[in-house]
């Protein structure tokens, strides 16, 4: 990426397009810390509605220092300022299109009569060599895609201001991974073995440091306390079901039940369409 496109982008981020989102990531790779570049694609992946949104949120925020401005930044009204207008895109094109369904409509019902003829002559044919299991793998695919489709995986996360315990929980690792380490050299072994020598004889000598005045006690748990149903959101459903945490998915949108009867059918439906997405991938 030019240096002229860069300084353009960072000077007016809601213009990025898709493709210059390809440009930042190459810049990256050369300076990761470089965190407006992070920030303009981040606006242009969630403008795009990418399925790397997610995992480039997660990526940012290793590399943020303060993630609460991170926070702040993707819960902004100039972050979400192309929502309303890729919605209004949407619907217009969905109407363009009803329209154009609707111009061809007629001349096909004329041409209805000649095709189901030509079907049905073929109908005995089809049925002697007709065998239901090679269709059946394809259409269990389908059913999966859609129940993937359904449940909106992959697709960005949007937090509100009023959602920074599911930008939290969004940042925890889902699953605990080994960590693979390198055999070191018998250098660094030795290096390494002379660390906790010091550690121990530090530990033996029993150092203690008395303080000047008594502290306040305060109990932070206590005072950081909140029930799970005032905590839950779709949001925080979502990000549950994205991590995987299938269990805690369901249990989330239990609770939505509860607190939003008025969409209980929706959220049902949710919870079904993750108990299949469940049993296809047990």
């Amino acid at each position: 990426m030019k240096q002229e496109e860069l300084l353009s982008l960072l000077q007016h981020p809601a213009a990025i397009s898709f493709e210059q989102t390809k440009g930042l990531h190459e810049v990256l790779k050369e300076f990761p810390y470089f965190q407006a570049a992070r920030a303009v694609r981040l606006k242009g992946l969630k403008n795009a509605n990418s399925l790397h949104y997610n995992k480039e949120l997660k990526l940012t925020a290793a590399h943020t220092a303060d993630r609460g401005v991170l926070f702040d930044f993707i819960t902004s009204e100039e972050f979400n300022q192309n929502q309303i207008a890729s919605t209004i895109k949407k619907q217009e094109v969905s109407q363009k299109e009803a329209e154009v369904d609707q111009a061809q409509k007629q001349p096909a019902e004329d041409d209805h009569l000649s095709l189901d003829t030509a079907l049905k002559m073929k109908v005995r044919e089809s049925e002697q060599v007709f065998d239901p299991e090679l269709f059946r793998k394809r259409e269990e695919e389908k059913a999966a895609a859609q129940t993937e489709e359904s449940l909106e995986l992959g697709k960005p996360l949007s937090f509100d201001r009023n959602e920074n315990h599911s930008f939290s929980e969004w940042l925890k690792l889902a699953a605990a991974k080994p960590v693979k380490r390198k055999k070191l050299s018998p250098e660094e072994e030795e290096a390494k073995n002379r660390k906790f020598e010091l550690i121990e004889e530090f530990i033996a000598k029993n150092p203690r440091i008395s303080p000047s005045k008594s502290a306040k006690k305060a109990n932070l748990a206590e005072e950081h306390l909140a029930a799970p149903e005032a905590l839950m959101t779709e949001t925080l459903a979502r990000v549950y079901l994205e991590q995987k945490n299938y269990k805690k998915a369901i249990q989330a949108y239990k609770i939505l039940i509860l607190k939003n009867p008025e969409k209980s059918g929706f959220f049902a439906d949710q919870i079904r369409a993750i108990e299949k997405l469940q049993d296809n991938n047990s």
